[in-house]
């Protein structure tokens, strides 16, 4: 549940294109776009967008440009990934 809505200030980034991890990058758009790249995209594409599309949605994220860099992060990581850059994003939170 949102209590306020979150808007992306700046850009910023979290996560590495180490193995088994994955780099998102966010910043200020009128409009939301979502750009992913993944070496897992033919059999996992469609889940990245989800957990994308629902941690956005959690964090009440309704414009931005968000791209996803991925190279086979498991879900729990690119949900932290994605909070941790929207989070940046908002306040320069570390």
């Amino acid at each position: 549940m949102v209590n306020t809505p979150m808007k992306i200030q700046k850009k910023a980034q979290a996560g590495s294109l180490e193995s088994s991890d994955v780099l998102i990058t966010v910043a200020p758009s009128e409009k939301l776009t979502i750009e992913i790249t993944s070496i897992v995209m033919n059999q996992f594409g469609q889940i990245i967008r989800e957990v994308v599309e629902d941690v956005l949605n959690e964090a009440g994220v309704s414009s931005g440009e968000i791209i996803i860099n991925d190279r086979g992060a498991l879900e729990y990581a690119l949900r932290a990934r994605m909070k941790t850059a929207l989070k940046r994003a908002e306040d320069g939170g570390e």
